[in-house]
């Protein structure tokens, strides 16, 4: 198993980080793969095999940690690429709401 868990939705409470800006503030950490809970159960094939799909976001995964368990809020194709490539692990931006 890739994750931990395949959500689909936030079971968390709004935090109020809606621009990459915000997300920049956090500084990146390694995450492993296992212990992430995904927050869609679906994914877009072509974005998850395109070239440049981080070309205009954040290189790192952004991570939503709340009652102990770390939330894959957005990154789920960075994520997969990371798996796919044999990497246990990604970097992310971690926003602890614990």
């Amino acid at each position: 198993m890739i994750f931990k868990g395949v959500g689909d939705g936030r079971p968390y409470p709004d935090h109020g980080l809606g621009c990459p800006s915000d997300w920049a503030q956090l500084a990146p950490r390694m995450i492993l793969l296992e212990d992430l809970i995904t927050t869609r159960a679906e994914l877009d094939l072509r974005a998850l095999l395109a070239e440049d799909s981080t070309f205009y976001g954040d290189i790192f995964c952004h991570v939503v940690q709340w009652h102990g368990e770390y939330y894959l809020e957005d990154g789920l194709h960075r994520a997969l690429r990371a798996a796919l490539h044999g990497r246990p692990a990604v970097h992310g931006r971690v926003l602890n709401l614990d």
